[in-house]
């Protein structure tokens, strides 16, 4: 063998060696590559959140609520912990919700208030309503089967009569209501079916608050015990078109005197309760028709 052909197979051993250094360095670079890196989990507690989106003045049960995770490193002293309260149904006993709860949100001293605590009453009210409270009697209530959160209709009876005669006559006031406590009840109580009271709280807006005082004056206020099924959710007031006050304003001003001017088949001028100015009543007229808009949307 000569000296060339050795210097030829030195140089392919040599790059040979070298190769196979290089695939094994990337061997390893790709293998250091695959190494997971492994993902720091945060600490978590469960807490007890709103089940659901709640309004202000509900009652809180355990179908309300549920434990969800929370980090450790957020939970603030108000919340209520599972470590700590493990029963639902014992962390939310007699509680009402104060402020709107969105679902998820934690349950916390200042979004919920005890039943047995100052202010209660008026965390049970919804936004811009007010509460007034009317006698009542196991007559005028249903028998005594009207329990709180129910809905009811409010009646009045008074009497219509002059002159030494009676003439008793009844009309819806108020339809829908929602009965806030029957005296210091609030909520019904278990195995309880009715309750037997001397007051009725209940909620409703500024305007009709004045009307229902007005109402409790004049006459006997009654409840009618309104089917859940038909609620609304929110007082209607009922329309007053045919009460007594209405149709004798009604019969005033078709009695008034009239008389009306014609030219070409068309109203030009007129006087008393049929005609005025272009087509419009006259002066008696319209000071009849507006006696007749404010007695139907008042009492």
């Amino acid at each position: 063998m000569n000296i060339a052909r050795l210097a030829v197979l030195s140089v392919a051993v040599v790059a040979a060696g070298g190769a196979a250094l290089l695939v094994r360095g990337g061997m390893n670079s790709a293998n250091q590559a695959r190494k997971v890196v492994p993902v720091q989990t945060t600490a978590a507690e469960d807490v007890l959140v709103a089940g659901a989106n709640i309004e202000p003045g509900k009652i809180l049960d355990p179908a309300s609520v549920r434990w969800q995770a929370w980090p450790k490193s957020a939970i603030e002293a108000s919340f209520i912990i599972k470590s700590k309260q493990p029963d639902s149904a014992k962390a939310v006993a007699g509680f009402i919700v104060r402020a709107p709860l969105v679902d998820g949100q934690p349950i916390t001293d200042s979004n919920i208030v005890h039943a047995n605590t100052t202010g209660f009453m008026a965390a049970t009210l919804g936004p811009g309503m007010r509460a007034i409270s009317i006698p009542v009697t196991v007559d005028t209530d249903a028998g005594g089967f009207i329990l709180p959160n129910d809905r009811v209709d409010v009646l009045l009876t008074r009497d219509m009569g002059s002159a030494g005669t009676r003439n008793f006559q009844s009309e819806t006031l108020l339809k829908d209501v929602r009965v806030l406590a029957i005296d210091q009840v609030i909520q019904q109580e278990k195995d309880k079916q009715a309750v037997v009271g001397k007051t009725a709280t209940l909620e409703l807006t500024p305007k009709q608050t004045e009307e229902m005082a007005q109402a409790v004056s004049t006459g006997v206020i009654s409840l009618a015990l309104h089917s859940l099924g038909d609620s609304e959710g929110v007082p209607i007031t009922a329309a007053l078109v045919n009460s007594p006050r209405v149709v004798a304003a009604r019969a005033a001003v078709a009695q008034t005197p009239a008389i009306r001017v014609y030219k070409a088949g068309v109203l030009q001028a007129g006087t008393g309760g049929g005609g005025g100015g272009g087509g419009g009543p006259g002066a008696g007229g319209q000071a009849g028709l507006t006696g007749l808009a404010s007695l139907q949307t008042g009492f």
